[in-house]
């Protein structure tokens, strides 16, 4: 008996001596304060805790990989030496706002010290929905309405910005990675993109000529995944209702300073009406390095292919007697997109001094375009560069801190666009064709000074130039092919901003700010063949003033504006259905957009670790102030395609376990779908849920699965209408109830 103590005891101190204590320590990356309630996941151990200084201690008798989690940061896994003594550093995931950065109006800040209207939609907001696209994300934004007619047919309205686009996305300008997204014709294919494209979002809603040039809607900044900090593998799969599939599979591999980084996806889907298939494929390629510390430099090339088919707006019989078929005549002239573009980038940022830094970036774009139409038959062909770089200074003005930024943005379009009959779904005769350039430039300068810890003052402007020639080859209407040329006037659009900073979790801002935006060629040269050149660009100023604070759970952000806007451009339909667009004097823009979020509980050592809540509102009361057309006067009517009033409620709840639910809620008040105020569709509630499970196995591998349902009441409703619609087709019936589900399995190596 003795003989066998002394063994068991012998065999303890042999296992215990094989082993080495490492030490782990977690830190706020933001406050630099410890974080108690890190979990520590360790192969073939038992999972960890750290304790209120922040630190785990572990056992290990070789290198191994562990990964870490907190239901308030990030989470993510190292690789952990024998006898090592590591400091990681956190991002919280749900933050003050005072600690979320925002770089909008080109200047890197705290949200709490900028001076304007600019929401954040992070990453895993994007993947809080069905993962097939930006829209539901977006939506739950104040003051922001993504809009899908058809799946992959969409329209961006940022405070009531989409009066003029029928279809696709105008009069908000999109960037990339910091790189022009918009084509230099005003226009944007954000349908080309996929959601893995896009990891962090920044939305500026209003005017941001002073420094992102023609735009009265607003500003999106999409930005993908920089960086690669770790080897890793992944492969998603999704499905639904309507025959959708979804399948995406990824890699990341350190190389030295920097990484590579590729993804493909590809989605389909039947649709939920007649005639509404998709079916997208994109591949991305990136390659990042830091050749030192004070330098950056990125590749990109991203290829999508995208062809999707068009159901075509339903009056309201159509839509009582079947919702779900398409307007007569689109199957028959195969009315559809079908879009490759291939858009390649080049990004560098040097820091040449200490207080003077360079970021530039260039690009190319290539686009084949094809659109049968019930109407006619378009092909286009679309070569297009440019770029935007920005000199940023910082100093100290005698006791004041200044920041100085200056640059420019050059965008250069040729097209080859031609319109031909439709028969059948098949090209018929030529009916005109066209040789497009568009040239747009503008320079901006943008001086900060801090007059006070608490105020800061902000002054900008840009000086706008753009060009368009459209030259007629081929002519087979009664007239002759001709050269037309339009050139704007230089414009120069200011803007000042102001913030006071009320202590350090809440501050005041306003501003007054000008905007413009030239009409597109697609609005000059119509389908029908006429061009017309007094289309005149949109000209508004916007008065801004609002209030942002955090209060220990809960974060407050609420703005109120009035933009007042000139040669507001509306589209109408002629006696053949052909959209068309005219100057429809001015409008009165009033609203308030506000926006709370709070965790009502949180502990990380609970079963239920957290239930967050959000309200969104927005409140958009513009009408008509001055507005005749064919005898009748419009003025003091709501402005057309505009709810008054939106609400968004969300539920988050997460568990120890790795369960996790979310629920949504939206109500959209009801919209006037003509000039008139005749027709209106009506007010409705969408509600959504979404439940799945996330793990991590092994130390390595991560697993997660989840399923939901849209539309849970199965309202009938439109989410993209048609206005000022021809034959009173003003609706596009969006899905009743419906399912998704899917699955995804990452390892890191």
């Amino acid at each position: 008996m003795k003989s066998l103590s002394v063994g068991i005891v012998s065999l303890v101190l042999t296992l215990s001596l094989g082993f080495a204590q490492s030490s782990l320590t977690f830190i706020d990356k933001n406050t630099g304060m410890p974080i108690a309630g890190v979990v520590v996941k360790i192969p073939s151990q038992q999972n960890q805790v750290s304790d209120e200084e922040g630190q785990v201690n572990i056992q290990v008798s070789k290198s191994i990989f562990i990964s870490y989690s907190h239901v308030a940061y990030e989470s993510g896994g190292v690789q952990i030496e024998e006898n090592e003594n590591r400091t990681i550093f956190l991002v919280p995931i749900t933050r003050p706002l005072g600690e979320v950065l925002v770089t909008g109006f080109e200047s890197e800040r705290p949200l709490v010290h900028q001076a304007g209207a600019i929401s954040k939609v992070l990453e895993y907001e994007l993947y809080r929905f069905n993962e097939n696209s930006i829209l539901s994300a977006f939506n739950t934004k104040p003051g922001v309405r993504i809009e899908q007619r058809a799946p992959a047919s969409y329209r961006i309205s940022i405070r009531g910005s989409s009066l003029r686009s029928p279809f696709g996305v105008r009069n908000v300008k999109v960037y990339w990675n910091d790189i022009p997204f918009t084509s230099p014709d005003g226009t944007t294919a954000i349908n080309i993109l996929d959601l893995s494209n896009v990891q962090n979002s920044e939305i500026i809603k209003g005017p941001g000529g002073s420094i992102y040039g023609a735009g009265n809607g607003g500003v999106i900044s999409f930005e993908s995944r920089r960086q690669v900090t770790e080897n890793y593998f992944s492969i998603d799969y999704g499905l639904g209702d309507f025959g959708l599939n979804r399948y995406r599979i990824g890699i990341d591999q350190q190389i030295g300073n920097g990484g590579v980084s590729a993804s493909y996806v590809h989605q389909q889907s039947d649709g939920y009406r007649e005639h509404s298939a998709m079916d997208r494929k994109v591949f991305q390629l990136a390659l990042h390095s830091n050749p030192n510390e004070n330098q950056s430099l990125s590749t990109q090339i991203l290829y999508s292919d995208l062809d999707y088919q068009i159901p075509g707006a339903l009056n309201a019989a159509q839509v009582e007697d079947n919702r779900r078929q398409a307007r007569p005549g689109s199957v028959g002239q195969n009315s559809s997109i079908k879009q490759k573009t291939l858009y390649g980038t080049l990004s560098h940022e040097l820091k040449f001094h200490q207080k003077w830094n360079n970021k530039t970036a260039l690009y190319l774009n290539t686009t084949e375009f094809e659109n049968p139409f019930i109407l006619d038959y378009k092909r286009e062909t679309a070569f297009s560069y440019g770029g935007r770089t920005k000199f940023t200074y910082d100093a100290i003005w005698g006791k004041f801190p200044v920041k100085i930024i200056a640059g420019g943005e050059y965008q250069y379009g040729k097209t080859l666009a031609q319109n031909f009959g439709n028969r059948q779904g098949k090209a018929d005769t030529i009916r005109f064709s066209d040789d497009l350039i568009t040239t747009q430039a503008f320079l901006f300068q943008q001086f900060e000074i801090e007059w006070t810890s608490k105020l800061l003052m902000t002054l900008g402007f840009s000086e706008n130039f753009s060009r368009y020639d459209i030259d007629r080859q081929i002519d087979a209407g009664p007239g002759n092919p001709t050269f037309n040329s339009r050139t704007f006037d230089p414009i120069i659009i200011p803007r000042v901003a102001m913030v006071y900073k009320l202590n350090d979790i809440s501050g005041i801002h306003g501003s007054i700010s000008s905007g413009f935006s030239p009409p597109t060629i697609a609005e000059v040269r119509t389908n029908e063949g006429s061009i017309n050149l007094d289309l005149q660009a949109e000209r508004g100023t916007n008065y801004e003033i609002g209030y942002r604070g955090s209060y220990g759970i809960f974060n407050l952000d609420l703005t109120a504006f009035y933009f007042q806007l000139k040669e507001t451009i509306t589209s109408f339909t002629n006696d053949q259905g052909v959209v068309l667009f005219r100057n429809a004097g001015a409008t009165d823009q009033k609203g308030i957009e506000a926006q709370i979020d709070y965790a009502i509980y949180r502990n990380q050592l609970s079963q239920v670790q957290e239930i967050k809540l959000s309200h969104g509102y927005t409140g958009h009361f513009f009408q008509f102030s001055e507005y005749s057309s064919g005898g009748a006067d419009f003025s003091g009517n709501q402005l057309t395609g505009v709810a008054p009033n939106t609400l968004v409620n969300l539920l988050d709840v997460r568990t120890k376990p790795g369960f996790y639910l979310n629920l949504t809620h939206q109500y959209v008040d009801e919209i006037p779908l003509n000039d008139a105020n005749t027709v209106f569709q009506e007010a409705y509630n969408l509600i959504g849920s979404k439940l799945g499970w996330r793990t991590v196995l092994g130390g390595r591998w991560d697993f997660e699965v989840y399923g939901g349902v849209d539309n849970l009441l199965d309202e009938t409703y439109s989410l993209g209408n048609d206005l000022n619609a021809f034959a009173v087709r003003f609706y596009q019936p969006a899905p009743g109830r419906n399912w998704y589900g899917g699955a995804k399995l990452g390892f890191r190596y």
